[in-house]
């Protein structure tokens, strides 16, 4: 086959056609209030382009080998993220000042309780053992939980300002230090202890690289590169232009402004946890958790910075980061104490 039979082949796949009319989709409905009908069409143009998605990055996963598909694919998404959470939150006002917390934290839980636990289910199913090295997935999940405890639980004890919100000063400060934090472990992950995060036998040793006669060619990883970018670009814009439907839903159910966050995060996370419960199927677990925690960490160490940008101007609403259940608990403990159980204890 020559190159142009090749290339003709390559772009007439449902893998390269979905996530442009995906895009198209995302074009012809930005900004417009859409119909029940037209709320479907674009729903299931986003989730073409979620397996679009999944099939680009595991291309790009093979050809650049562990750790850095996972690595890609998880800063890829979360980049495109944060572009949805300050769009929303600029077009939004004063009303979608938790929108990033609530993302971010929805993110997390997701992440490390979703994806992991169905990564290593799957795994422990298909092999028996869920076989993973315990050293980079330590050092992940630690830097998670410093992350989300800068950045969803400081905020509670701080006083620069009145109520649990950061000062500029302070979110500035949380800002640098999770973008420290974030390329001190992709530094890790990717030269010190790349060992770490590579996939495992079942009898504990690393796989073997593979073919590079089997890899995918330079045309077919620039294509995937590409529509990759095109797939997650309309993956994030089609879940905007759904989020009224849901926004309206979430009203109308009468739960909390909260579930908006957990639905964005859900959309958004789509395509990764695809690609970890497949890497499971395949053996990988370790590739499922690079993955896993790699999201939750993008998710905080790229978002917190973006937000303390968006905070800049003197008019910008409120950034509020602080998770209100761990204040009410931290307050709750600090009150007993004093003046008795918080909850009645003797029979009613």
């Amino acid at each position: 086959m020559n190159a142009s039979a090749t290339v003709r082949a390559l772009v007439t796949q449902w893998t390269v056609a979905v996530p442009v009319i995906a895009a198209l989709a995302l074009v012809l409905s930005w900004g417009r209030t859409l119909s029940p009908f037209a709320v479907a069409v674009v729903a299931l143009c986003l989730a073409g382009a979620v397996l679009a998605a999944v099939h680009h990055a595991e291309v790009i996963a093979h050809r650049v080998g562990d750790p850095y598909g996972s690595l890609i694919l998880a800063v890829a998404v979360t980049v495109i993220e944060v572009a949805l959470i300050v769009t929303l939150m600029v077009d939004g006002g004063p009303e979608t000042s938790t929108l990033a917390r609530d993302t971010v934290f929805a993110a997390v839980m997701i992440t490390c309780n979703g994806i992991v636990g169905l990564s290593l289910m799957v795994g422990a199913v298909r092999s028996r053992v869920a076989v993973f090295n315990a050293e980079g997935t330590g050092a992940a999940l630690a830097t998670v939980t410093t992350l989300a405890t800068l950045s969803l639980v400081l905020p509670t004890f701080t006083i620069g300002k009145p109520g649990p919100e950061f000062s500029p000063a302070q979110l500035g400060f949380a800002a640098v230090a999770s973008l420290l934090l974030y390329g001190l472990f992709v530094a890790v992950q990717t030269v010190r202890h790349r060992a770490y995060f590579l996939p495992l036998t079942q009898d504990g040793r690393p796989r073997e690289e593979a073919d590079p006669a089997a890899l995918p060619g330079r045309g077919a990883t620039t294509l995937s590169v590409v529509m990759l970018l095109v797939a997650l670009v309309a993956v994030v814009g089609d879940a905007k232009a759904v989020s009224p439907t849901v926004e309206s839903g979430v009203e109308a159910a009468g739960m909390p402004q909260s579930v908006v966050g957990v639905v964005i995060a859900l959309l958004v996370l789509l395509p990764e946890t695809l690609a970890a419960v497949r890497a499971a199927r395949r053996e990988r677990v370790q590739t499922s958790l690079n993955l896993a925690l790699g999201s939750a960490m993008a998710s905080i160490g790229l978002t917190i910075p973006v937000i303390a940008l968006t905070a800049l101007p003197a008019t910008s609403p409120p950034r509020l980061l602080a998770l209100p259940a761990i204040r009410h608990h931290a307050l709750l403990r600090l009150v007993a104490p004093r003046h008795g159980p918080a909850f009645p204890t003797g029979p009613r």
